[in-house]
């Protein structure tokens, strides 16, 4: 399984589909809102969206979808970024409700060297996620600095501060 790219492994145009989608649950929602003190009654109180807003229901935090969604693209995008250095616009476009499942998808905008480190680089991304009915929800665009090749393997490879198992003389049933 592949966990980010490096610089290289970037080409403009290509669009990466994130897999699995997530299904929102009204926990996940109000667990957000929790931690983040959001305390809005349109996310929080049932009968005040049923009776007070246009939706008739809670409507899901957008910065949760955003999260959820920035999350989706780290085995894709980000999984070997050395730095997110920008988010460049945040959009969202229509809300998500408890039981909604977003999907999302990553599209290289563009990418060049770092001009002040020859050995990473800084990719432009813009990620969208859906509703399982298609309906576009968020999108967002942000620039990456990832490794080049090359400082991935300066660095130990794939899985740099991977511990060996121990040899214990043993098989993996306990035996000898």
């Amino acid at each position: 399984m592949q966990f980010g790219r490096t610089y290289e492994e970037f080409e403009i145009g290509a669009t990466y589909k994130h897999w699995p989608g997530k299904t929102v649950t009204e926990y996940d929602d109000h667990l957000f809102c929790l931690l983040t003190m959001n305390h809005h009654p349109l996310h929080m109180d049932a009968n005040y969206a049923e009776h007070t807003t246009e939706f008739g229901r809670n409507v899901v935090v957008g910065n949760y979808v955003y999260s959820l969604l920035l999350g989706m693209s780290v085995p894709d995008v980000s999984g070997k970024a050395i730095a997110n250095l920008e988010i460049e616009s945040l959009r969202h476009v229509a809300p998500t409700f408890h039981g909604d499942t977003i999907y999302g998808e990553t599209t290289v905008l563009g990418k060049r060297p770092s001009a002040s480190k020859n050995d990473r680089g800084i990719v432009e991304v813009e990620t969208r996620g859906h509703k399982q009915d298609g309906t576009l929800v968020c999108v967002f665009r942000r620039k990456v600095m990832v490794p080049t090749a090359a400082y991935v393997k300066e660095r130990g490879g794939e899985q740099p501060g991977r511990p060996e198992p121990a040899a214990t003389g043993t098989d993996s049933r306990g035996g000898k």
